[in-house]
């Protein structure tokens, strides 16, 4: 089974950028579809932006569109999220996911393989 390491949270003021990464231990079945969703208190989680197998599909939430860009480097079997103009409301636990099945992405309750989440907070 995949297993999955996010990190590259922090305190960020607002305006500025952080760059997450999420390590993917080796598919043997080759690239999985990737993802990255949110969680902030007292919300449920929230798809933020996906990415297929190939890179050749990324969907975006629409808070997040033209602000974020996810992207992979499969040499290294790693998912990058780039965040730019970050806003307080940006704030959140941050957690890769993966699975065989990209729209299984839209359907979280489906997801089982899950990073341990890394912290953003994004002071005003």
């Amino acid at each position: 089974q995949v297993q999955l390491e996010d990190s590259g949270g922090g305190l960020v003021q607002a305006g500025g950028s952080l760059r997450l990464s999420c390590v993917a231990s080796i598919d043997t079945h080759g690239p999985y579809p990737m993802a990255w969703f949110r969680q902030s208190p007292g919300k449920q989680r929230e798809l933020v932006a996906a990415i297929s197998g190939t890179g050749g599909l990324t969907d975006y939430a629409h808070s997040v569109k033209g602000r974020f860009t996810i992207s992979r480097d499969s040499a290294k079997n790693t998912v990058y999220l780039t965040m730019n103009s970050l806003k307080p409301e940006d704030t959140a636990v941050y957690y890769c996911a993966a699975d065989e099945n990209y729209m299984n992405f839209w359907r979280s309750i489906f997801l089982k393989i899950w990073g341990q989440g890394t912290l953003v907070i994004v002071s005003s």
